[in-house]
């Protein structure tokens, strides 16, 4: 039997503007994102529910910051290094079926801190949770060790600054 890897791990991802391994498991789906705004929405499964049989919390956090990000990758450079230092999340429904949408904007980019807001909505259309974030961008704006399908990739993993350096 053959353990997992824990890392670093090296993939390869469609467009700058696309989902990365973690969304995918999530069934997350661009829907659009240009003008530092952006759309996406992910099916509520089974395997989302928390032990009460609604939408797992964490699963909407990620849906709503995978949208900000979307948003910000639009009006960066591709291949930026940015990272989430802060947010803030208020739960104002539960969803117990169907599929939520994610609409985030890019409200202020001052110097290397950009921040941004997103509604997320059930499949009535009712919001179900606000969610706002804090991102800085690296000093050293470049990702690293990622290969993006119309065969560009990053410089080498092994260069790599965090994101609050």
């Amino acid at each position: 039997m053959t353990t997992p890897s824990t890392g670093p791990h090296h993939f390869a991802m469609d467009a700058w503007i696309s989902t990365a391994p973690f969304e995918q498991l999530l069934n997350m789906k661009i829907e659009e994102a240009a003008d530092g705004q952006a759309t996406l929405s992910m099916p509520f499964y089974r395997e989302y529910s928390n032990g009460a049989g609604i939408m797992h919390g964490g699963a909407l956090v990620s849906l709503a910051d995978t949208a900000v990000v979307m948003a910000i990758k639009s009006i960066l450079e591709p291949g930026s290094h940015f990272a989430t230092t802060k947010m803030e999340v208020t739960f104002q429904h539960p969803v117990k079926k169907g599929v939520v949408t994610a609409r985030a904007k890019m409200v202020s980019k001052v110097e290397r801190t950009i921040e941004g807001r997103v509604t997320v909505f059930d499949e009535d259309e009712r919001a179900v949770m606000e969610y706002s974030t804090t991102f800085k961008i690296a000093r050293d704006t470049k990702l690293r060790g990622i290969t993006f399908a119309d065969g560009s990739a990053t410089a080498p993993a092994s260069t790599a600054e965090p994101a609050d350096s």
